[in-house]
């Protein structure tokens, strides 16, 4: 690929990471914040009733870990492909809000399917994605 071409591509998908990382730090920082909130999301939307505080720390922990990793681009298969997984099932669960999209605030969850695209687009191109990464435990480029 033309050396102009791949920095802007390097460039641009730094800045998608950047973004998808910022909204999975929220959702992070949200387990930790008002952990209450958390097990309501987990109850009303993955249909798990019942998550205590501790529970939902350990979730958030885990969350911590895969967003870390992928906004360092650590182990870029694994940690790309978490963050892909963790939003398409966080998008396909509010399945029942798509049906109804003006009744408020329904609405802003169609905000999910461009966010899904940036993770898919991520995890796609991956090896271009070197801005700011570490390389560790990543498979070697294949372009």
């Amino acid at each position: 690929m033309e050396g102009r071409l791949l920095k802007k591509l390097e460039l641009s998908l730094l800045i998608l990471r950047l973004g998808v990382f910022l909204v999975f730090a929220m959702w992070t920082l949200d387990k930790f914040i008002k952990p209450d909130h958390a097990a309501r999301v987990f109850e009303i939307f993955y249909k798990i009733p019942g998550l205590g505080t501790i529970s939902v720390y350990v979730i958030g922990i885990l969350q911590l870990v895969i967003t870390v990793a992928f906004l360092l681009g650590i182990a870029k298969t694994w940690s790309y492909g978490a963050i892909l997984v963790l939003h398409g099932v966080s998008t396909l669960s509010s399945y029942e809000r798509y049906f109804n999209p003006f009744k408020t605030p329904n609405l802003l969850f169609f905000a999910a399917w461009p966010m899904l695209s940036a993770c898919f687009v991520l995890f796609y191109l991956r090896s271009y994605d070197t801005l700011w990464t570490i390389d560790i435990l990543n498979n070697k480029k294949q372009r």
